[in-house]
C-alpha cells in the first residue's frame, strides 16, 4: 500500500514526473492501424492487434531511466520478430497477484476477484469481499513489497504479478523475474491526474480479456466526473481550503499541481497554496501555514486524525484555526476497512468521480442536496 507524505498527509501522492527515453520502445511498436487506446494516463499505453495487444509502460515511477513493453498474446498468436525480445503473458490470465492496494479495485470492477492468489500485508485490503476470501484461506500472505517471499510466490505460479516500485532499484522484483515468474510494473501511481490515475483499469482488461468492459466502467467514470466539473460551474463563490498537518515540526501539504489539489479546484475550491509548482508535497514551518490559512473557510485532509478532540491533544494550535472553531473539517481516514486499512487509499484512485463528489459535498452542498459524502466525514 503506498501512503501520503510520511504517513500523515492527505490528498497528497508523490507524482513527480520525469522524461524517460522512450524512442526504442516506440519503433518497437508494429506499424499498422492501431493506435494507443489511452487518453488521460500518461504512463501507460496499450496497441491492440489480431492475437495481440503491446502495453507500454514508461513512466512507473519518478525519474524512471527506461520504459517497459510486455506483450499480451491469446494462445499460438503469431508475434512480429520486433517484438519477441518483450516479456510475454499469456491472456486471458486465470492466476494474479497483484502488490498495492490500489490494484484490488480493478479486480472487484471486473468481476475477477477470485483470480487473486497472493498479496503483501493482507490488513491492507479493505474490500469485504476480498477480505473474504482472506478468512478462507484463499489469498497467501507475501509479506512486505520490498521483500516479498519468493518461495511462496513460486509455489502460487501466478500467471503474473503486478509490481510497482519507487526509483530505480528494485531488487525483490527484479528476483521474481529471475526466478521465471512473469512480472509486470503498473504506475498507476505516479499519474498527475484523476482520470489518468483511474485508466489504469484498462490494463487489467487488457490482462483477463475484458477489455469492453474496462472501456465501459471507466467511460462511467469519466463521464460522471465531468459532469461534476460542470456542475461546478454554477457556484458563486470558491471557499478557501487548508490541508495536510504537522509531522516532526513540519506542516506538509499538497502541491499546487499535486493529485489531491486539483480535486480541491475541480470541485470550485480556492486552495491556499494552488498556485505552488509541483506535484508532490510542500514541507512549511507551522507559522507559515497559520499565518496564510488561520482563516480559510474550510480544512481538508488533516492528516490522520478522526476528531477534533484529537487534533488539539496532538497540538493545541490547531483550535486556533477558523476552520477548527467552525467545524469544518473533513478526513477520510475514520472509514477503514474490518483490519483497519484505510479505504480512501485503496479505492480513491480508482473512482476519482467519488472523490470529486465528495469534495463538491463539502464545499458546495447546495450543488449536491442528495449526495452522501462517500470518503470523507466531518470531524467532531
Amino acid at each position: 500500500m503506498k501512503s501520503f507524505v510520511k504517513g500523515c498527509l492527505t490528498l497528497t501522492l508523490l507524482l513527480l514526473m520525469a522524461g524517460c527515453n522512450n524512442q526504442r520502445h516506440q519503433n518497437a511498436i508494429p506499424s499498422g492501424q492501431s493506435k494507443n487506446t489511452i487518453r488521460y494516463a500518461k504512463g501507460l499505453a496499450i496497441y491492440h492487434y489480431d492475437g495481440f495487444s503491446v502495453v507500454r509502460v514508461s513512466n512507473p515511477w519518478p525519474k524512471a531511466t527506461k520504459a517497459y513493453t510486455y506483450v499480451l498474446h491469446s494462445k499460438n498468436a503469431t508475434i512480429p520478430d520486433s517484438l519477441k525480445q518483450y516479456s510475454k503473458i499469456q491472456v486471458p490470465i486465470k492466476s494474479i497477484v497483484v502488490t498495492s492496494t490500489t490494484h484490488v479495485p480493478s479486480l472487484e470492477i471486473l468481476g475477477v476477484q477470485n483470480t487473486l492468489s497472493g498479496f503483501p500485508n493482507l490488513d491492507y485490503i479493505s474490500s469485504p469481499k476480498i477480505r473474504k476470501r482472506i478468512e478462507d484461506g484463499k489469498i497467501k500472505e507475501l509479506g512486505s513489497n520490498q521483500n516479498l517471499n519468493t518461495e511462496v510466490l513460486i509455489g502460487l505460479a501466478p500467471d503474473v504479478i503486478i509490481g510497482y516500485g519507487i526509483d530505480n532499484n528494485n531488487p525483490t522484483l527484479d528476483n521474481l523475474q529471475r526466478s521465471g515468474l512473469k512480472v509486470l510494473l503498473d504506475g498507476d501511481w505516479n499519474e498527475q491526474t484523476p482520470l489518468g490515475k483511474a485508466e489504469w483499469i484498462k490494463l487489467f482488461g487488457a490482462l483477463y480479456g475484458l477489455d469492453a468492459k474496462a472501456n465501459q466502467v471507466f467511460s462511467v467514470i469519466e463521464n460522471d466526473y465531468n459532469a461534476t466539473t460542470k456542475l461546478v460551474r454554477k457556484a458563486a463563490l470558491k471557499p478557501t481550503v487548508l490541508a495536510g498537518a504537522v509531522y516532526e515540526n513540519q506542516w506538509y501539504l499538497p502541491e499546487g499541481n499535486s493529485w489531491g489539489a486539483q480535486f480541491i479546484k475541480q470541485a470550485g475550491g480556492n486552495y491556499l497554496w494552488g498556485n505552488s509548482p509541483g506535484t508532490g508535497s510542500l514541507s512549511l514551518p507551522f507559522e507559515i501555514v497559520y499565518e496564510k490559512g488561520q482563516k480559510a473557510d474550510y480544512w481538508i485532509g488533516p492528516g490522520q486524525f478522526i476528531s477534533l478532540k484529537e487534533m488539539a491533544a496532538a497540538n493545541g494550535n490547531y483550535t486556533a484555526f477558523d476552520s477548527y472553531k467552525n467545524r469544518r473539517i473533513y478526513s477520510f481516514s475514520s472509514k477503514k476497512g474490518k483490519t483497519g486499512g484505510v479505504i480512501f487509499y485503496e479505492l480513491a484512485p480508482n473512482r476519482p468521480d467519488l472523490v470529486l463528489k465528495d469534495m463538491v459535498k463539502i464545499l458546495h452542498p447546495e450543488l449536491l442536496p442528495d449526495y452522501t459524502l462517500y470518503f470523507f466525514e466531518q470531524l467532531q
